[in-house]
């Protein structure tokens, strides 16, 4: 049974404080207790409790909240008690305050309690569309091992403006990987009409260079219903068939892809077209039939034991503290393996090592014939 594909992104979790968070109530009821102990007989120290229902209220719910509140309430008695002044008029305020604070603190947890509910709720509704816009990588494609890396530079986004998809169709494994001009919901739309578009023609179009050409036309109505001239999107399409030595590429504006083997890196050299969305300044405004036609996809050897790369500018362009950008080919010839979940993993940690904080969304496929 195949394995299930894996999301390139990272799953959202419910959020939650800091564990030292946590433990500040206790750390506040010892402190009391510890000056109760220093303090003559003569002075009780429950008034550090007054702040006990606030520094629950951070961490727990509003039960616990509540019954902290009860709690301090008592000790602060017990210890007035101890101290011979259960009844004096600055204890009684103290007692009061602790309630007042219990009050607050409940209410604080409770609505605290109800808003990471609702944030957690959406983010599970901004994944599940994540997913539909974004399908995870399969692990294996056809006739390809396949891994994948997503992130966006806003990490509470979820999706950013690059793509890719991995599609297993009748004309062999097809893959798509592109970066969309500009950033924000605007990008996110941009985005999900590519790949539908992509996905609607992937299993229909023989011919690869046909299939960028209807994916070029889909970017420019989009720009045209936006009334953005402006509007493009780099990308590199893929084609694969299984049992071949090699791929066919489509390069439309995007970063050259990697080849990597056992004897170093280099470029998968492939000729340059205009970026999807602005194909149309490429052509004659009136073709007739002695018109250019498009030259064919580019043939790029890819044997067993060879991993081809697919990036966006988002790795290659990440910078460290002092500006240099990332030494791509130089980091993974030093890695010294092929194997594609293995260069995947060591780009998701090493990069965000070497850049710290992404400034770019960052998408990158590894493919190798199984």
């Amino acid at each position: 049974m195949p394995a299930a594909p894996r999301p390139p992104y990272p799953a959202a979790a419910e959020p939650s404080a800091p564990r030292w968070v946590a433990w500040l109530p206790v750390v506040l009821v010892l402190l009391d207790l510890a000056a109760e102990a220093v303090v003559p007989d003569a002075v009780a120290a429950g008034f550090l409790l007054t702040a006990l229902p606030v520094v629950v209220a951070f961490s727990y719910g509003p039960v616990l909240t509540a019954g902290s509140t009860a709690g301090a309430l008592a000790l602060q008695l017990a210890l007035a008690a101890r101290a011979g002044h259960l009844a004096e008029q600055h204890h009684v305020w103290v007692y009061i305050s602790t309630l007042l604070a219990g009050v607050m603190g409940t209410a604080l947890s409770w609505q605290r309690t109800r808003q990471t509910r609702t944030l957690l709720r959406t983010r599970t509704v901004a994944e599940t569309l994540q997913r539909t816009v974004l399908r995870p990588v399969p692990e294996r494609a056809g006739g390809l091992r396949v891994a994948g890396l997503y992130r966006p530079s806003q990490a509470e986004a979820l999706i950013g403006g690059d793509l890719y998809e991995v599609c297993d169709t009748r004309f062999g494994v097809r893959v798509l990987l592109g970066d969309v001009r500009g950033k924000g919901l605007g990008a996110v739309r941009t985005v999900a009409d590519v790949l539908g578009a992509f996905r609607a023609t992937a299993h229909d179009t023989a011919d690869l260079v046909e299939l960028a050409e209807q994916l070029d036309r889909a970017v420019l109505r989009d720009a045209a219903d936006r009334g953005d001239e402006e509007l493009f999107v780099t990308a590199v399409l893929v084609q694969y068939r299984a049992g071949a030595d090699r791929v066919e590429i489509v390069n439309r504006g995007h970063v050259t892809p990697l080849l990597l083997s056992d004897r170093g890196i280099a470029p998968a050299h492939c000729p340059f077209d205009l970026p999807l969305g602005l194909g149309h300044l490429n052509r004659p405004a009136a073709p007739g039939p002695d018109a250019p036609a498009h030259a064919g996809p580019a043939t790029v050897p890819l044997p067993l034991g060879q991993t081809l790369l697919l990036y966006t500018d988002g790795v290659s362009e990440a910078r460290d503290a002092s500006g240099a950008f990332y030494p791509l080919a130089h980091r993974l010839a030093a890695l010294g393996t092929t194997a594609p979940d293995r260069l995947v993993s060591f780009l998701a940690q090493d990069v965000r090592a070497y850049a710290g904080l992404l400034a770019d969304d960052l998408a990158v496929l590894a493919l190798t014939p199984a």
